[in-house]
């Protein structure tokens, strides 16, 4: 059995400390320096400690970052967002206790819905592709399902400093969505969702590109729409199948055809990450310990 080198270093994660470039925008748009990071940390592993209601590895500083950086460094704000992440998820414990990459194997490696690109955009920012439209089956991956595979790329995703730092993009691809698919977007899987990116997720999320959506489409944006705060609404993009428009906020140079790119089309899925999700298995484990503090 062969391996190939490349193909596995474009399904990995880069846990590699941040470049100078990198670093330089941490400073601008994060606060990101020396001084203000060891204050941010001090202060944050203080109000951890202090509260007995809920637990987070309050002695690594890597750790703790994942939660300072998409706060600019406000230990206090910081603070606040691990408080909602533990409670949200005690608000799901039916789906989210205990998530690990094996229980999602199938959907990941035999249904197509959620991929990551495999390079960055042109702003180095993390892509995530959801197909929602005749690609996802919702008989076969429910919209819990879903929701429990964006849950483990996210708890992936914070692993890598650039990511932390850049943020993230994701595109709802709706190319043949049906009324199996509305049905499936349900209220109470819209407040799960919109509840986690607005309040419980610490990745700064840069834009949603809504794309190729059928008139049927507003079916789904009316179940959405209540649940979207303006901060979100603000960086919320609708294009239809007129890709010019996506170019404006993604360059084509690094986009894939399906997106009128110049790479190369799709020709891989979940299929191709699960191996680097289920690679991070200990970290995901870590990350399940943290949260409500249980009542003896």
């Amino acid at each position: 059995m062969s391996f190939d080198l490349n193909h596995m270093a474009d399904f990995d994660l880069d846990t590699s400390p941040p470049d100078a470039a990198t670093q330089a925008i941490a400073k601008e748009e994060l606060r990101e320096t020396p001084e203000v990071v060891e204050k941010a940390l001090a202060e944050l592993r203080e109000l951890l400690e202090k509260d007995d209601t809920i637990y987070f590895k309050s002695d690594d500083d890597e750790i703790l970052k994942i939660f300072l950086r998409p706060c600019k460094y406000h230990a206090e704000s910081a603070y606040q967002l691990m408080k909602r992440i533990a409670e949200f998820k005690e608000k799901h414990k039916d789906i989210l206790a205990n998530l690990l990459p094996e229980d999602e194997k199938v959907a990941f490696t035999e249904h197509n819905v959620v991929n990551v690109l495999k390079g960055r955009d042109h702003k180095g920012r993390r892509v995530l592709i959801v197909n929602a439209g005749a690609t996802w089956d919702p008989s076969k991956v429910t919209s819990d399902q879903v929701f429990r595979l964006f849950y483990l790329i996210h708890e992936a995703a914070v692993l890598e400093p650039e990511t932390q730092i850049k943020g993230v993009v994701v595109i709802m691809d709706y190319d043949g969505l049906g009324m199996k698919q509305v049905k499936a977007l349900s209220p109470s899987f819209s407040m799960k969702l919109l509840s986690f990116i607005q309040d419980a997720m610490p990745l700064r999320l840069k834009e949603v590109h809504m794309v190729k959506q059928p008139f049927i489409f507003n079916m789904v944006w009316t179940i959405f729409k209540p649940f979207i705060r303006e901060k979100l609404k603000k960086r919320i993009f609708f294009h239809g199948s007129k890709m010019e428009s996506l170019h404006k906020y993604m360059d084509p140079s690094h986009l894939p055809q399906d997106y009128g790119g110049k790479l190369p089309k799709i020709d891989y899925s979940g299929k191709d990450w699960y191996p680097t999700i289920e690679k991070y298995a200990d970290h995901i484990k870590l990350m399940n310990s943290f949260g409500l503090k249980k009542k003896s």
